[in-house]
């Protein structure tokens, strides 16, 4: 089977089934091998350089280990039979997009808050953000639900599918990889400075084109669902560069305009006060229904991405490609 149609029904089973918490996977294994690193090679005892030099030893080792267990994989199933080869491309490919997986997780933090309440709030937004959450107000809280859902809606659809697209399979697997280090080493704070510095680095580059398609896709599906489209220009426009990231302000900034908050702004990680520009112009307090609206966003911008591959698909097909 072609590489579009597996991405096709891939995106499907993302949006029928999610990521049930039982299931393996392979970023679960990725996160395993990045924490038995960190416990077995690094102490805080090393200097600035030797962190560095193991940082990049951990970014390097799981990249490639990845990359080899896919292709080496692929080719024993292909050897037995195409369609067993097949199936295999359909989980990786389903493995690497987290549309429902996202979605529910916000609407998780949206439900806590409307039921149990601000501490029940920032325990659930904890699990999804990496910014410590026990101070935050319920407008902080539910910022941070927007900003993860809008920032992921490029890590977790356009960019695994950008990469799967381009190089099949491994290409994804490859890309949840270095995301996957970046997001549990890449802050910027005394212990993680140089050590996630490699991950850090690598995953700006690998975001750069996707960051900059998925907010084109994102501004689209603001147009269609009325959420302030000309706003949202006006703000990619002026603070796309206002993030730490290179990327991440793209998406962020999308959102910030379509909904008119103001996102971003300095909070703590890991104990540390790390300051941040702020994205958008505080036009509206945030409330439960902006992670509504950000939901709506994410699948949106998904369902687009798979009109478009969809029709690419019908054209090779009646070109006979």
């Amino acid at each position: 089977m072609g590489r579009i149609p597996l991405i096709l029904c891939a995106i499907l089973l993302d949006l029928l089934i999610g990521d049930p918490e039982s299931w393996p996977h392979p970023v679960r294994a990725m996160g395993s091998y990045i924490v038995y690193f960190k416990r077995r090679w690094i102490r805080d005892s090393l200097t600035a350089n030797q962190k560095l030099i193991r940082g990049s030893l951990l970014w390097v080792s799981l990249v490639v280990m990845t990359l080899t267990v896919v292709l080496l994989v692929t080719k024993g199933l292909a050897t037995i039979h195409e369609g067993l080869a097949d199936i295999w491309s359909l989980y990786l490919f389903y493995s690497g997009l987290s549309i429902k997986s996202l979605a529910q997780e916000a609407r998780r933090v949206q439900q806590a808050l409307r039921e149990r309440g601000l501490i029940a709030g920032r325990q659930q937004v904890a699990r999804i953000v990496g910014r410590q959450t026990d101070q935050l107000s319920q407008e902080e809280v539910i910022k941070a639900t927007v900003e993860t859902v809008a920032e992921n809606t490029c890590d977790g659809v356009i960019a695994p599918l950008f990469y799967g697209l381009l190089f099949g399979p491994a290409g994804m697997m490859v890309y949840k990889a270095v995301n996957t280090m970046d997001s549990m080493l890449g802050y910027r704070s005394p212990a993680y400075e140089h050590l996630g510095k490699p991950a850090a680095l690598m995953d700006d580059g690998f975001n750069y084109l996707p960051a900059r398609l998925g907010a084109l896709f994102m501004v689209f599906a603001c147009w269609l669902l009325n959420y302030q489209p000309q706003k949202a220009i006006q703000i990619l426009i002026r603070d796309r560069r206002q993030h730490a990231s290179p990327n991440a302000g793209y998406a962020e900034a999308v959102v910030a305009g379509a909904l008119g908050l103001q996102l971003g702004g300095g909070h703590y990680y890991h104990g540390q006060w790390v300051d941040k520009a702020s994205i958008g112009d505080h036009l509206n307090q945030a409330s439960l229904k902006d992670i509504t609206r950000v939901n709506r966003i994410l699948y949106l911008t998904s369902g687009l991405v798979f009109v478009l591959l969809g029709l690419i698909q019908l054209l090779c097909w009646k070109e006979g490609i």
